[in-house]
């Protein structure tokens, strides 16, 4: 998605939308606006902070130190504005909703372009394999790596769906407005380490064999 979404007026609806859920600093505001469009608009501070402030100069919203932290918040004559304007906000979620979907839509046909490499690659691989095969006895050992090039081969294609699926659900949730709490995040980075962790050992107990 492009910053063109936001056409003149769209994105100082959206801040104040943004700031109608809640109190936001300007990081957390930048923030937002890229988890919101799945990644693919990431505004500069230098587009954002004189918007605030021109919302600020109007009357539609508020400053306040908390630190060494600037805090904008909403105001009555904010929120009236941007409940004048309601069917242009929902024309404007509308537009955040389907660049949502076009991004689970191009993460679908990654996942399925390196499906089809890897099935290319595991096609040639058996190939030599058979081709080395008819000029020396087969053993035991060859069995083992046709079967290891198998499982490595659907071992790809499970950790690709993984992340397609978790990837796809996360940007659509935040897309739509849902609160991503960073327990979930350390939630989901302490299961991959545990899971990496355990392939590992694994691994290593099948070398020491």
């Amino acid at each position: 998605m492009s910053p063109a979404v936001f056409s003149h007026g769209d994105l100082r609806l959206y801040l104040l939308s943004l700031l109608a859920e809640a109190p936001q600093h300007g990081y957390g505001i930048i923030q937002a606006l890229t988890d919101r469009t799945g990644g693919t608009y990431t505004p500069s501070a230098g587009t954002i902070y004189p918007r605030l402030a021109k919302l600020e100069e109007d009357g539609l919203v508020t400053k306040t130190a908390d630190g060494r932290t600037t805090i904008y918040a909403i105001t009555d004559a904010g929120r009236a504005e941007l409940a004048s304007r309601e069917g242009d906000l929902a024309g404007i979620e509308a537009g955040l909703t389907d660049s949502v979907r076009l991004i689970a839509n191009e993460v679908r046909q990654s996942v399925k372009e390196a499906m089809k490499s890897l099935r290319a690659d595991f096609a040639t691989a058996e190939k030599e394999e058979r081709t080395a095969s008819h000029s020396r006895p087969r053993t035991p050992m060859d069995d083992e790596r046709i079967t290891s090039r198998e499982e490595l081969h659907r071992a790809d294609a499970a950790i690709n769906a993984f992340r397609a699926r978790v990837r796809t659900d996360l940007r659509t949730h935040v897309a739509r407005g849902g609160v991503l709490p960073a327990s979930v995040v350390t939630e989901l980075d302490d299961a991959l380490d545990a899971a990496a962790h355990a392939v590992t050992r694994a691994l290593a107990t099948l070398s020491g064999r």
